[in-house]
């Protein structure tokens, strides 16, 4: 794809990933238009709040809607490689257009600084990254040596699947941060920041405290079933009432916005929650 030529201090971004959409907000861009995850449908984070209200909606991020994304007359366009390289030669004729790598959201620090290169906003990025890191201070600070000899998990029950997020995921990575301990079975890293297993391997998803997450309404019901069965009452964060409920799209984020909303949840359920 070569270099490319990026305007000075865009108006008129677009972005086609919803790492591009996190990060842009989080430098004090608001795009015009913007893609969702295949899976989010018309829907966009909580977490970002009213911050994406009049942003138009230009497909999934697997198929982008060219003649919207041209009728927005964009000056920038920002996706990733995997979904765009194929159609990087009709977005260029749009408008300049810059593709971050995709790896999931392990990614996540260098996207975030992609993103601040692509858009002048270097010196905004630097702010928010020590505002990242004061706030990681001050809940070490806030949790004390409570947890020293603790294990915390973070596991997910959708798309009829069941697994744990790894070291390396976006949610790892701020465990990480803290200083937290994984569960030997998280304690890994991985290609995209997570492992699944079966039902009868439940006990990778245990910890001292657990958090977990679901999707869809289905997800809930198969989750509610599975607490009904033997395997899930014999994992130690259940037996000592540590099991805690998080909302999926913040902690899989990838963006300092959603790492603020995890921070929140970890003061929540660690700090606050006797």
């Amino acid at each position: 794809m070569g270099y490319t030529c990026v305007p000075n201090n865009p108006q008129r971004v677009v972005t086609l990933s919803p790492l591009a959409l996190g990060n842009a907000l989080v430098l004090g861009i608001k795009p015009i238009g913007s893609n969702n995850l295949v899976y989010w449908g018309e829907r966009l984070p909580t977490y970002l709040g009213n911050k994406t209200e009049g942003i138009e909606t230009l497909g999934t991020e697997e198929q982008s809607n060219l003649e919207k994304i041209l009728s927005l007359k964009p000056d920038l366009i920002v996706g990733n490689n995997l979904y765009h390289e194929a159609i990087y030669p009709l977005l260029s004729n749009i408008a300049p257009t810059a593709l971050h790598h995709f790896q999931g959201n392990i990614i996540w620090r260098d996207v975030f600084n992609f993103m601040a290169e692509v858009l002048g906003k270097q010196d905004i990025a630097q702010r928010t990254w020590n505002r990242y890191y004061q706030r990681i201070e001050e809940l070490k600070l806030a949790l004390g040596d409570r947890y020293q000899d603790k294990t915390i998990s973070v596991s997910w029950f959708y798309f009829g699947r069941i697994g744990s997020n790894v070291k390396n995921s976006f949610d790892g990575s701020i465990l990480n941060d803290v200083g937290l301990k994984r569960p030997a079975s998280q304690d890994v890293t991985t290609d995209y920041g997570y492992i699944d297993f079966s039902e009868e391997e439940l006990e990778k998803s245990d910890g001292d405290v657990m958090f977990v997450m679901s999707f869809t309404d289905n997800d809930e019901q198969a989750l509610k079933q599975l607490q009904q069965r033997p395997l899930w009452n014999q994992l130690k964060a259940v037996q000592q009432n540590q099991v805690y409920f998080v909302d999926q799209l913040t902690w899989t984020g990838g963006n300092l916005l959603a790492a603020d909303a995890v921070i929140d949840d970890l003061y929540k359920y660690l700090v606050n929650t006797p």
